[in-house]
């Protein structure tokens, strides 16, 4: 869908973050949430399923479920909040509510803020529920403490909402903020180490893998796997994924644009 459909207006005056405007944006986000029981199955069930499929599908290979099922345990996370997060604040933006929040006094970190909040309540959901079935129910074998494994599947589900919050700004349609999938998560999944070590890569792609944030997802799920302390590489790649959120939500706030139908 071309610009002029959704032309651009003024640019909404820079406003300090303030976190009652925050809060009340957040609230705002999870009651609308609460009335779309299909996006709350997507968030909290499919991973959930997802988790049990592969579990099964691995029946008569516990060690590659162990090997594999703490990885993707940070890597849905990332990829449902990312979907729906981006589909989501673009609806905000055809519809015209992004255009009518913004005409209040309510700055783009406000607005950012308030989504990270709202799906970051959706995200520890999210978390405690894959880990524990994963942990309890099927038997994930975790020399670490499965807490850790939450600490890192709710960063990876807070980093795949700043991305969703940032692409959604780059769309004009669900159907394009969709085709964004391909460009920013695919990569990332095929070079986090999830299919072969990184280090047997081919060195440039493995170069490339050092700086995408899934990278170091799925190298701190794997520390919490084998180690029953936290390490320092876990310390840093958890820090890394945060930081990345963080950067990510500061440039979603940066680019966002309130449109008109």
């Amino acid at each position: 869908m071309s610009s002029d459909t959704f032309p651009e207006t003024a640019p909404a005056p820079a406003r300090p973050l303030t976190p009652a405007r925050s809060l009340a944006t957040a609230g705002r986000v999870l009651r609308q949430l609460r009335h779309d029981p299909r996006t709350i199955a997507l968030l909290l069930v499919i991973p959930v399923v997802m988790i049990v499929l592969l579990r099964y599908v691995f029946d008569g290979s516990p060690r590659t479920f162990d090997s594999i099922g703490a990885s993707l345990l940070g890597i849905f996370p990332l990829i449902t909040m990312f979907l729906v997060t981006s589909i989501a604040t673009l609806r905000e933006r055809t519809s015209g509510t992004l255009e009518r929040l913004l005409a209040l006094p309510l700055g783009k970190g406000d607005l950012i803020a308030g989504y990270a909040l709202a799906f970051g309540v959706i995200a520890v959901v999210q978390s405690l529920l894959a880990t524990a079935v994963s942990v309890w129910l099927l038997g994930l074998d975790v020399v670490g403490s499965p807490w850790l494994l939450m600490l890192v599947a709710l960063l990876d589900a807070l980093l795949g909402t700043a991305l969703g919050l940032f692409v959604s700004a780059f769309a004009a349609s669900e159907f394009q903020a969709v085709q964004f999938m391909p460009a920013v998560i695919f990569p990332q999944l095929l070079l986090c180490g999830l299919f072969t070590p990184r280090d047997r890569m081919q060195p440039v792609l493995e170069a490339i893998s050092n700086v995408l944030p899934m990278s170091y997802a799925v190298d701190g799920m794997n520390q919490v796997l084998h180690h029953s302390d936290v390490t320092g590489d876990f310390v840093r790649d958890v820090a890394v994924v945060a930081g990345c959120a963080l950067l990510v939500l500061g440039l979603g706030a940066a680019t966002l644009r309130r449109r008109t139908a």
